[in-house]
């Protein structure tokens, strides 16, 4: 067989050497992957045989072939050559396999009883193993939750923080959820937690908002009684009333206030002013509100993304509150405290919105701030305007002006503009003024009421010092007399020159921290000090002089009074110009009108006498009582004219006191007027008769009246002067007592005439009432022929008379 083989191997050889080289090469490379590779990989190689060219597997399978008959013999060679070997080997064996049963024996005898004894120590084992896998998993655990613990804690903290309503955690949530996948639960939990978040906060903002509404007055109180205090304490020019007061007192001109405008310890702000007293702890507003809510919501809505929607709500908010906060009690006019709330609440809204403006970051701007401040201004002057027109207290209109003040000095000190409101205290300013009046006008009609009228008994020299302290009065000739005298004026003068200056210093109240010149102060003290004397005072003395119970000897004091009043008046002009330093002389200085007032009052009280005398003259002459018909007089005058002449002369006497113009000037109207009374008695259309006996009566009463006006019952008329105011009543008197009638008719118009005072008319119509008595005169009776020639002689006379009024009428 082997010789066969070669045989066949020799052919193949031949044939191969005929294939081509490419077959060759590539049959071979097949041959040697087969062989190197594993025998997962061979199908692709054996496809590769199929793919190639026709019949290409058959010479594949005769290379193959050729290749495991090669490697036939030298397998063959191999075991040849180790065959004797393993026959040695064998032959050994042999004799080693009892020794290898044997031992096979012990082996297993002894592993028998191993493991006997390794059974316990299996189980321990086993126990150990299981341990160290527990203690390894144990150690993974810790090993994962170290990892774990930042994420738990901070999720921890998280639940902690919302639980106590510290909501800005919330920003936390998103590391958390980033992480770790077992946050996915924590991630559906944030969007509800992001909810109830802003949800809660929004509802703390808004009691926020309700709790700082309710409390703003607290932050505002305490806000300006910190500027009250340092603005009537610290800054000197506060201190004008005081330092004039001060001064006035050191010249020796200031008294205790017969009047004050309150019985009360001055106040600012209704703060008692203590220097005194320890100085309080400066709070500020985050002192007093607890800010954290609205810090709080803020951050929230900020990391939520939603800070837009936050910021419209909060302003929105803030603006419907000061819109509340700007709406007045109806009755705030009524009481200081009621303006004090007002101004309270909204330096508090103002006070907690700069805090705000400024602890935060755009949550308000100055535009927002300005806009609220502008539309509040605006309010708040026209409530002002509103309420103080109601109030008639002028210390109530002080206060008033006062909280104005420190509330502009507030709100300034945190940059809002307050000029308008120092321009409305120039209307508040008027509106005091007018209180001040009316007060003053109470205060002069009291002192008017209260006053006797009558001269200042000075019984010793301390009450004239006392008298003189309080008014300027000078009279050489009053200090020479001895003790007691008596002072010219009544006790009126003094007070009301005391409550002018009690008036000049209210008003001097209104000035204070106006941070106003010395030059404006001046100028409003005198002005309104104008007001008080040209319109308060002179009404009063014009309605006081027109009261009915005020008679002669009042009006007379009255002129007097106003005398000295009007005297005075320089000495109020040395006293504002001492109060404010402002010369007299300065270009703009307004000048005190006083003279002109006080002289208005004397000429409305002489006016007054003259009314007063006559009416007293007139109710004299309706007393009288003739008895138009008698035949003869009583042969002496009636007895009213001789109580009036009496009055008069009375009167007269007391006119000594008054300017000589003024006592010759109501002499001589009372006796034009009695002349013109008594003549209108005589003409009157009612009487109808008159007798020779009754004209003979009427005489007798006018020489008592020319009597009188001889007598000089007030110095200073030259010659007969005052006796001409009765000549027309003499002369037709004369005319009819001598029956002169001849003489009147023939020298009537002439210049010279002896009747040139009797008017033709006034003759005829007398004459006629002398007529008709003449006709139903019994007397006359026994003499007809007396009778007949005397009624011829009227008739003629008469129609004289008559021609001659026609004359004049014509």
């Amino acid at each position: 067989p082997r010789r066969g083989q070669t045989h066949t191997h020799t052919h193949i050889t031949i044939m191969a050497e005929t294939e081509t080289l490419e077959c060759i090469t590539e049959h071979e490379r097949i041959l040697q992957e087969i062989e190197s590779t594993d025998t997962a990989c061979v199908g692709p190689t054996l496809r590769s045989i199929y793919d190639d060219q026709p019949n290409a597997h058959k010479r594949f399978m005769e290379k193959l072939d050729a290749r495991i008959r090669n490697h036939d013999r030298e397998i063959e060679k191999m075991c040849n050559f180790h065959h004797q070997g393993f026959v040695d080997a064998i032959t050994e064996l042999l004799k080693v396999r009892a020794d290898a049963e044997k031992l096979m024996g012990q082996v297993t005898d002894t592993n028998r009883r191993l493991q006997e004894a390794g059974r316990e120590v299996t189980a321990q084992t086993e126990e150990v193993i299981r341990c160290r896998i527990q203690q390894r998993n144990m150690a993974t655990t810790v090993e994962k939750l170290q990892l774990c613990i930042p994420v738990l804690e901070m999720y921890s903290k998280l639940k902690e923080q919302l639980e106590s309503k510290r909501y800005y955690a919330i920003s936390h949530g998103d590391a958390l959820v980033s992480q770790y996948r077992f946050c996915q639960i924590m991630a559906e939990n944030l969007p509800r937690l992001r909810e109830e978040i802003k949800d809660i906060s929004m509802s703390d903002l808004k009691d926020f908002l309700e709790s700082i509404r309710k409390h703003s007055d607290k932050v505002g109180e305490t806000a300006m009684r910190q500027v009250g205090q340092d603005l009537f304490s610290a800054v000197p020019q506060h201190r004008t009333f005081n330092s004039a007061v001060a001064k006035q007192a050191s010249m020796g001109h200031y008294m205790k206030p017969v009047y004050s405008l309150s019985g009360q310890t001055h106040t600012h702000n209704g703060l008692m002013m203590d220097d005194t007293g320890d100085e309080e702890e400066v709070l500020t507003a985050h002192d007093l509100v607890d800010f954290s809510p609205v810090y709080r919501c803020l951050h929230i809505y900020t990391v939520l993304g939603d800070r837009e929607t936050f910021e419209n709500y909060y302003r929105k908010q803030r603006k419907k509150q000061a819109r509340l906060v700007l709406q007045p009690q109806a009755n705030m006019h009524e009481t200081v405290e009621g303006y004090r709330r007002y101004f309270n609440q909204i330096v508090g809204f103002f006070v907690v919105e700069d805090h705000i403006l400024h602890a935060t970051r755009g949550l308000v701007t100055r535009a927002f701030t300005d806009e609220l401040w502008n539309m509040a201004l605006s309010k708040i002057i026209a409530v002002l305007r509103t309420h103080s027109s109601y109030c008639n207290d002028p210390d109530l209109v002080l206060e008033l002006k006062n909280l104005i003040v420190i509330f502009a000095d507030t709100l300034q000190g945190y940059g809002f503009p307050v000029n308008r409101l120092f321009d409305l205290l120039f209307e508040v300013r008027d509106q005091y003024n007018e209180t001040l009046l009316k007060k003053w006008a109470l205060v002069f009609r009291w002192i008017f009421e209260l006053d006797n009228y009558s001269p200042i008994p000075v019984e010793t020299e301390e009450e004239y010092k006392l008298v003189v302290s309080r008014f300027p009065f000078h009279d050489a000739e009053v200090e020479k007399q001895d003790f007691p005298k008596k002072l010219p004026m009544s006790q009126s003068v003094p007070q009301i020159y005391t409550q002018v200056k009690e008036f000049i210093y209210a008003s001097l109240k209104f000035s204070e921290s106006l941070h106003r010149s010395s030059t404006e102060i001046d100028d409003m003290l005198r002005k309104s000090t104008n007001l008080l004397l040209t319109r308060t005072l002179s009404s009063c003395l014009q309605n006081l002089i027109k009261k009915p119970h005020i008679g002669l000897t009042e009006l007379v004091q009255i002129i007097i009074n106003t005398t000295h009043l009007e005297q005075a008046c320089r000495y109020l002009e040395e006293f504002i110009t001492n109060i404010t330093n402002v010369s007299p002389e300065t270009v703009h200085t307004t000048r005190l009108y006083g003279l002109s007032t006080f002289k208005d009052a004397r000429h409305a009280a002489e006016g007054e006498i003259y009314t007063k005398l006559n009416q007293k003259i007139d109710e004299f002459i309706q007393l009288a009582d003739y008895e138009w018909g008698m035949a003869e007089s009583d042969g002496r005058a009636s007895g009213y004219l001789m109580d009036l002449i009496n009055f008069l002369r009375s009167t007269f006497q007391v006119f000594t006191h008054l300017p000589g113009k003024v006592a010759q000037t109501a002499c001589m109207s009372a006796c034009k007027h009695l002349s013109t009374s008594l003549m209108q008695m005589l003409l009157d259309t009612e009487l109808k008769q008159v007798s020779m006996g009754a004209i003979q009566q009427f005489n007798l009463d006018v020489i008592q009246c020319e009597l009188f006006a001889s007598s000089e019952p007030v110095p200073g008329f030259q010659g007969d002067t005052l006796q001409l105011a009765f000549i027309d009543l003499r002369q037709l008197l004369d005319l009819f007592m001598v029956w002169d009638w001849s003489t009147y008719l023939a020298d009537y118009g002439q210049p010279t005439s002896k009747y040139l005072r009797v008017n033709p008319a006034t003759a005829l119509a007398l004459l006629e009432k002398m007529k008709d008595t003449s006709k139903k005169n019994n007397i006359f009776s026994q003499f007809r022929k007396n009778d007949r020639d005397k009624q011829k002689l009227i008739e003629t006379v008469v129609r004289q008379l008559r021609s001659l009024v026609n004359g004049m009428s014509s």
